[in-house]
C-alpha cells in the first residue's frame, strides 16, 4: 500500500474502486472457461447492450491502445488512412499503432486550437486529394473528451457524422474517457454514439476506476467480422477473459460507471473555480470533464513542484491535473491554496 500524498498528474495514478474490486473478487471463485466462455463475459457484453440500447458486438481488451489501434485496422486497408485532429490520442500518445496494426493505414491530421474535428476539417482533408498516389480516407476518429479535456456535444457529433457519411467515411469514437463525456452533458450513452452516427466506440475503463480494461462496441456488427481472430494476434485475447470483463458488470450494474466520472469532473471544476482569474494563471482550455489545463509562468509551475506535487506539462508550457474516481475534495482544496500562494509569491517577486 502507498502512503504517498493524492496526486493530480494522471487518473491513471489511482486505484480500482470499489464495484470493480467486487466484481473481480466474485468472479474469482472456481474455475470457468477460458477465453471469453465464461458467465462473467456474456453478462459484461448483455449489459453494454442494455446501457447502449442496441445489439451491438463487444470485445475486451486490455489497454486503450490495443483497442483504439485494432478497431481502426478493422475498418481500413493498408492503403487506408484515418482523419484525425492534431491532438488525437492516436496521433500523439500511441507511438504509432494505429499504422501498425493496421499494416500501415496512414493518419491524416487535421489542425486544430482546441483538438476538436469540425466538419469542415474532415471535408478539407478528406477532399484535398483523390490520385491513386494518395492513402484512400476511409475512417474519421474522435477523442471524446479530447485531449485538451474537451466535450464533443450531440450535435456536434451528429454533424461529424454527417459529413462521413457523405463521403463514404466512418466514424470511430475513442472513448477512454467516455464516461465522463456522458457525466458532462447528461446523456444516455447512445445519444452521443449510434444515435449520432457513431459507427465504433472503445470505452475506456481504465481511467474510471478499474485496473485494466477497454470495451471495443460495434454498432454496426458487419464492421467486428474476425475481430476476433485480430484481437488474438494482437495478444489481446485474455485466456482468463472473465477478468477483463467481471470488473465491468460491476461498474455497469448499478451505475458506478457514471458516479466515479462525475465525482472527478465535479473535481475539476472545483479546482478550476478557486483558480480561475489569478494574476499570471489561466485555463488554457474550458473545463468540460475531467481535467484541468492551466497556463502559468514557470516560476509557478517550479514552486508547485517544490511542494510535492507532481504534473504533467502539456501545451505552450501549462500544467495538466487530472481527477480520478477517487479525488479527494480537501487535497484538491490543497492544491488550489498552493496555486494561489505561489502565484501570488511569484506575483510580488517579479
Amino acid at each position: 500500500m502507498t502512503t504517498e500524498a493524492q496526486q493530480f498528474a494522471s487518473d491513471n495514478y489511482a486505484g480500482i474502486c470499489p464495484e470493480a474490486w467486487a466484481a473481480m473478487d466474485a468472479a474469482n471463485r472456481g474455475h470457468a472457461p477460458a477465453y471469453g466462455d465464461d458467465q462473467w463475459t456474456h453478462t459484461a457484453a448483455d449489459a453494454f447492450r442494455t446501457l447502449f440500447e442496441i445489439d451491438c458486438e463487444v470485445f475486451f481488451a486490455f489497454n486503450g491502445t490495443a483497442a483504439n489501434s485494432l478497431a481502426l485496422a478493422a475498418l481500413c486497408q493498408s492503403y487506408h488512412s484515418v482523419i484525425c485532429s492534431a491532438a488525437a490520442h492516436v496521433e500523439t500518445d500511441e507511438c504509432g499503432a494505429p499504422e501498425f496494426f493496421s499494416n500501415g493505414s496512414k493518419l491524416l491530421v487535421a489542425q486544430s486550437e482546441d483538438g476538436k474535428l469540425t466538419p469542415e476539417a474532415v471535408r478539407a482533408v478528406a477532399t484535398s486529394r483523390s490520385d491513386i498516389h494518395f492513402p484512400k480516407p476511409r475512417v474519421v476518429t474522435i477523442t471524446q473528451p479530447t485531449e485538451t479535456g474537451q466535450v464533443y456535444t450531440v450535435d456536434e457529433v451528429k454533424a461529424l457524422s454527417a459529413v462521413c457519411r457523405e463521403l463514404g467515411l466512418k466514424l470511430h469514437m475513442d472513448g477512454a474517457r467516455f464516461a465522463h463525456a456522458c457525466a458532462t452533458l447528461g446523456c444516455d450513452p447512445a445519444d452521443i454514439t449510434w444515435r449520432a452516427g457513431v459507427d465504433v466506440l472503445c470505452f475506456g475503463g481504465t481511467k474510471n476506476g478499474m485496473a485494466v480494461g477497454e470495451a471495443v462496441l460495434f454498432f454496426d456488427r458487419a464492421l467486428a467480422q474476425d475481430f476476433d481472430y485480430r484481437c488474438k494476434q494482437a495478444g489481446q485475447l485474455a485466456s482468463k477473459m472473465r477478468f477483463l470483463a467481471a470488473p465491468w458488470v460491476g461498474m455497469l450494474e448499478n451505475g458506478a460507471w457514471l458516479r466515479n466520472a462525475a465525482h472527478a469532473n465535479a473535481c475539476a471544476q472545483q479546482l478550476a473555480g478557486q483558480i480561475r482569474g489569478l494574476e499570471g494563471i489561466e485555463l488554457m482550455f474550458p473545463v468540460e470533464a475531467n481535467g484541468v489545463f492551466v497556463r502559468a509562468p514557470e516560476a509557478v509551475l517550479e514552486a508547485l513542484r517544490a511542494r510535492g506535487w507532481r504534473f504533467y506539462t502539456f501545451i505552450g508550457g501549462g500544467a495538466r491535473f487530472m481527477f480520478a474516481w477517487d479525488a479527494d475534495p480537501a487535497r484538491v482544496d490543497q492544491l488550489a491554496a498552493d496555486i494561489r500562494a505561489v502565484s501570488g509569491t511569484t506575483a510580488m517577486a517579479a
